[in-house]
């Protein structure tokens, strides 16, 4: 689930929401209540799978929520109609901070709610954590399930067992402002270098926008430089990963990336610390005439003061015409192992995971579905997504399929190894070496 600090995996992500801050604490304290009471094995999991009662949700907050907040209550709704005496409570939690938050309710499954969004990269780490459940039986008699493409089935798989269902597949593109475009007598860039001069040459001709928003907190949309120049996270030899960001490959698209911060494009006292969703916001609100952007960023952006000025193609690459690599995003939803109610966990699950609530999400939020028939008919019947399959058609990367991802991903190790760079503290070699070393050292235990 998108615990306090999904770091944009996911996506993703994503785009931030609704302020639920007064509500937190009063729908923590009630979850608290409500499972204090169920029976714990000392390996965490429940000793009961009661039939009735409150199940706790924890989702991923949105930058534009309410759309995503309406589609969850329709399912919602339908799955309390289903099993009367069931009750549901969701939770809206920022994916910048979901990594300790669920850690301490993987460490205390007493506090811990029934279900979680989270990013996949890290289904890992936390099924080594053992906190989720194993849903491999129920997955397999799912019948929607069979419609689930490959890639997103891989994402909720470890060790040959399932543990949750795809809710989207994430996957980021470039947005731009047609209308400053025309304006300037600019075309869409069709390479990296292409994309820089047009950035800079936006920013001269109008100050008061950023060429393209771009954030040192930013990894997913920091990688697809990387990836583009030939650079990799990291290698894999038998099982275990060895860091590969200070890599010759790496480097270039580290420095190429790094090259769009500054005054003549986006200010590293303001750019620095912006994740994905605050770039793509400042895109929203007309503070930028670019921004790497996801599927699952279009409400925010149609409820912007852009909505009708604005245009999607897929981020190029070095080559002129070619297409970066884009991360293969996503967000997927588990059931907690600790749950007292793991039946009904579990058909709620398929109420917020199912055909009916993708297609749906598709619509409010333009999450990409996972389900291969529903993904074609939304294509059909939006456009918007087109650059965005012919992004998943082109090639896209993952992070290491290592528990130790998420350590690096939430420590900030490639954040840190950004702004190192961007504010002049180290060079990009010296910035990628010491980004290696703390890889390499989370990758050891995990191996």
């Amino acid at each position: 689930m998108k615990l306090p600090a999904l770091p944009q995996a996911l996506g993703f992500a994503r785009a931030g929401g609704t302020p639920i801050a007064t509500t937190a604490a009063a729908l923590l304290l009630a979850g608290l209540t409500a499972t204090a009471c169920a029976p714990q094995t000392s390996d965490g999991k429940a000793a009961a799978d009661e039939k009735s009662g409150t199940l706790r949700v924890w989702l991923f907050q949105e930058v534009g929520n309410k759309p995503k907040e309406q589609v969850v209550a329709q399912a919602v709704a339908a799955f309390e109609q289903r099993n009367q005496g069931a009750k549901v409570e969701i939770e809206y939690i920022p994916v910048e901070t979901r990594a300790q938050r669920v850690k301490a309710a993987f460490n205390d499954p007493k506090s811990a709610p029934d279900l979680i969004e989270y990013g996949n990269t890290d289904t890992a780490g936390y099924v080594k954590d053992g906190g989720l459940a194993d849903i491999s039986a129920e997955f397999a008699a799912w019948d929607e399930a069979e419609d689930t493409d490959p890639t997103a089935r891989k994402s909720v798989t470890v060790g040959g067992k399932v543990y949750g269902s795809p809710l989207f597949v994430g996957l980021r593109a470039l947005y731009y402002r047609t209308d400053v475009f025309k304006e300037l007598g600019l075309t869409a860039p069709k390479s990296q270098a292409e994309l820089i001069t047009t950035a800079k040459k936006i920013r001269k001709a109008k100050p008061e926008l950023y060429g393209i928003a771009v954030g040192g907190a930013y990894t997913y949309g920091a990688m697809p430089f990387v990836w583009a120049a030939g650079g990799e996270l990291a290698t894999e030899e038998g099982g275990s990963y060895k860091a590969a960001v200070n890599s010759e490959a790496a480097l270039k698209g580290i420095t190429t990336y790094t090259s769009l911060f500054g005054d003549d494009n986006c200010p590293a006292a303001k750019c620095a610390q912006m994740g994905g969703n605050a770039t793509v916001t400042a895109f929203a609100s007309g503070k930028a005439a670019m921004a790497i952007g996801g599927d699952f960023s279009h409400a925010a952006v149609e409820a912007g003061t852009v909505k009708g000025k604005y245009a999607v193609v897929p981020l190029p690459g070095t080559a002129p015409g070619s297409i970066a690599p884009a991360f293969a995003g996503g967000n997927n939803i588990g059931v907690l192992k600790s749950t007292s109610h793991r039946t009904l966990a579990v058909d709620l699950l398929k109420s917020l995971t199912g055909k009916d609530t993708q297609a749906k999400l598709f619509d409010a939020m333009g999450f990409l579905p996972t389900y291969t028939d529903v993904r074609t008919a939304a294509a059909q019947r939006q456009p918007f997504v087109k650059p965005f399959i012919d992004t998943l058609e082109a090639g896209t990367r993952f992070v290491p399929a290592s528990p130790g991802w998420g350590q690096i991903d939430s420590s900030l190790v490639l954040p840190t190894m950004f702004q190192e760079v961007v504010s002049g503290r180290k060079d990009v070699k010296a910035a990628a070496d010491d980004a290696a070393k703390k890889m390499d050292a989370a990758f050891t235990p995990a191996s």
